[in-house]
């Protein structure tokens, strides 16, 4: 069967589809997930093998269930290296050939704020676009379980928290859309188990190449799983079972927080010259554990546009009691300050409040 090479960076389509032959097993157990998509869903694909068995699963899936599920594909060319568009094209066209409804958008790419975020954030802006015109509220995506490991690896490298090591969410919320990643409990070598069952090769993008995370699955995760000089074979899986178990914890304080922040917001009076504010009662926080606290600090900031780093919420946290050695305020954050005042008779009140120009 076809696969990735050299001589052919851009995929190719199945002659006979389906494939007469056996299923293979990852296909198999990439089927329940698929089935559940409801209708009018988009799929990402981006020409990689992932994205391409992601899509051939749909594929079948729409085959034998005989369902009324419309299953549309977003083929997005990032414009970030030659001959992109020429991909995205035979990608179009492979999807063409499995019975897929598929849409080609080519993004601008603003990398001032990093490219990763900044192509992620232009790819969701062309979902966003089909979903407009399709009707479709879920976006598919074909992150794997090597993806989830490499996000927990990188998590722990860089001393991130409960939420970074929970890894990739199977369900998350982006704007209007709901994005799901059925795949999470495939590999990658699933996924071109999968394509050369199909007669697809796949696209290996030369970006992937470069980066942090690119170390980590090139070379860090290889070393640590050497069954000599590493850990042996079993790093992997259990970087994937500390996703799942923390998943579950970071999940229920994150409730238990929206819960909290909720109960905890305090009406203020308007004042024309702060309009972006957001005022909380400290006799609802003091009380609650730390992880919280931060939590709820946290839903504050970002609900006014800031991304705090966790030493800015240290310090916010600190001076809701006045701790020792802690700022009588105001704290600054990216875009906002944040003072202790007294808000009623009743009530001491933490004021989260946009600048009108981020300080410097």
């Amino acid at each position: 069967m076809p696969a990735e090479s050299p001589d052919a960076p851009t995929p190719t389509g199945p002659d006979v589809w389906p494939p007469t032959t056996r299923w293979p097993a990852p296909l198999n157990a990439a089927l329940p997930q698929l089935k559940q998509l409801p209708a009018h869903t988009l799929l990402g694909v981006s020409g990689g093998a992932d994205s391409l068995a992601l899509a051939i699963a749909a594929a079948v899936a729409d085959r034998t269930d005989h369902s009324d599920r419309q299953v549309t594909a977003v083929v997005v060319d990032h414009q970030l290296q030659p001959g992109s568009a020429d991909v995205a094209q035979r990608t179009a066209a492979v999807l063409e050939r499995l019975g897929i409804t598929t849409h080609v958008r080519a993004v601008t790419v603003d990398s001032g704020a990093g490219l990763e975020a900044a192509a992620r954030d232009a790819r969701y802006e062309a979902f966003r676009d089909v979903a407009e015109l399709t009707g479709a509220t879920i976006v598919a995506t074909a992150h794997t379980a090597d993806d989830q490991a490499e996000q927990v690896l990188l998590g722990l490298a860089r001393g991130s928290g409960l939420r970074s090591l929970a890894g990739i969410r199977r369900t998350r919320t982006h704007g209007p859309l709901t994005v799901v990643r059925p795949l999470l409990h495939l590999t990658r070598a699933d996924t071109e188990t999968i394509c050369r069952w199909a007669g697809v090769s796949w696209w290996e993008d030369p970006m992937n190449g470069d980066g942090a995370r690119a170390r980590v699955r090139h070379r860090l995760l290889p070393a640590l799983e050497d069954p000599g000089t590493g850990l042996g074979p079993g790093v992997r899986a259990g970087l994937i079972r500390t996703a799942n178990l923390v998943a579950d914890d970071a999940e229920a304080l994150e409730d238990w927080a929206h819960r909290v922040y909720a109960g905890a917001r305090a009406d203020i009076p308007a004042d024309p010259a702060t309009p972006a504010t957001v005022a909380l009662r400290l006799d609802h926080l003091a009380p609650l554990p730390t992880a919280i606290r931060r939590r709820v600090l946290a839903l504050a900031a970002v609900e006014l546009g800031s991304t705090p780093t966790a030493e800015r919420l240290h310090a916010v946290d600190a001076l809701m009691d006045r701790r020792p050695g802690s700022s009588a305020g105001p704290i600054e954050l990216p875009g906002l300050h944040v003072t202790r005042e007294r808000g009623s008779e009743y009530a001491t009140l933490l004021m989260f409040r946009r600048l009108r120009r981020a300080p410097r």
